[in-house]
């Protein structure tokens, strides 16, 4: 399997075979914004020194740590400086995980679950570590004969190893994460509980007694996004969930909360690269 350089030939591989997709990273393409995309992505860290924001949950990146985030999870590394930050991504189609499971097995649970105890970040000991290099090298140097059954049964097995480990994180006490700002994170916490309505920078501020200039500087400098980049974001992604529920165009729509259909129509056309309407068809097809 050929590993990429790039992210985002690897999702366009991904989404092409409906498959899994390998990039090995060094240094930050040019940085995304609050972003999501169709595939799973499993997101895992050499080098550390990175900062995420996932949803509204801020997670630091240590060497080892290894994140989960599924196709509605907006997200986007924050803290970006000019150091190497080494990582693999693996971008998954969840129809490939799905059409692996069992009965017995669900591989997609660790996609799927999004419990009380859930977390994004779960990091590996120095033994899931060389596990999972393992299994990654396994699949990058398949080569010849039988290829693609060594490919897939590596990444069978690299999904058993990320299920048992997440199950197991979701059991264990929350770790405390660093603050990076308690008044961000209470933002954040009101921004997702009130997606639905109509949130205004000057709505923002006169809630939490600031200025307006004050929050959008405290809320970029945590998160590395504008507050209204945020927003549509996190719009997009329940527009898209609502849509691969089976949802109409039209009560995706009013759930996300954008304020007019025009809006709702140009964002979620730009970030997810078809209209609203071709999108719904393509998740019931």
């Amino acid at each position: 399997m050929e590993e990429f350089s790039s992210c985002k030939t690897a999702i366009e591989r991904c989404l092409s075979t409906k498959a899994f997709a390998i990039a090995h990273l060094y240094q930050e393409e040019k940085a995304m914004d609050m972003h999501i995309h169709d595939c799973y992505e499993l997101y895992y860290s050499i080098s550390g020194g990175k900062q995420f924001l996932i949803d509204n949950r801020f997670y630091a990146i240590a060497p080892g740590d290894l994140f989960i985030i599924n196709q509605y999870e907006s997200h986007k590394l924050t803290q970006i400086d000019n150091s190497v930050h080494e990582r693999i991504v693996l971008s998954i189609h969840p129809d490939y995980v799905k059409h692996l499971s069992t009965p017995d097995t669900n591989l997609d649970y660790c996609f799927s679950n999004r419990g009380d105890g859930f977390r994004h970040k779960v990091s590996l000991d120095k033994s899931a570590q060389s596990r999972f290099l393992y299994y990654v090298s396994k699949m990058t140097s398949a080569r010849g004969y039988a290829h693609d059954i060594v490919e897939r049964a590596a990444f069978m097995e690299l999904m058993v190893l990320i299920n048992t480990l997440s199950n197991a994180n979701a059991a264990q006490a929350a770790p405390v994460e660093y603050k990076y700002s308690r008044q961000v994170e209470d933002i954040l916490a009101y921004i997702n509980q009130n997606i639905s309505l109509g949130i205004t920078v000057e709505q923002l501020a006169a809630h939490f007694f600031l200025s307006e200039s004050y929050i959008c500087r405290i809320f970029k400098q945590a998160t590395g996004t504008t507050i209204n980049k945020y927003v549509t974001a996190r719009r997009i992604s329940i527009a898209k969930a609502h849509l691969n529920e089976g949802d109409s165009v039209g009560d995706a729509f009013e759930k996300s909360g954008f304020g007019d259909y025009s809006s709702f129509f140009k964002a979620f056309t730009k970030a997810v690269g078809v209209s609203p309407k071709k999108y719904a068809n393509l998740s019931v097809s």
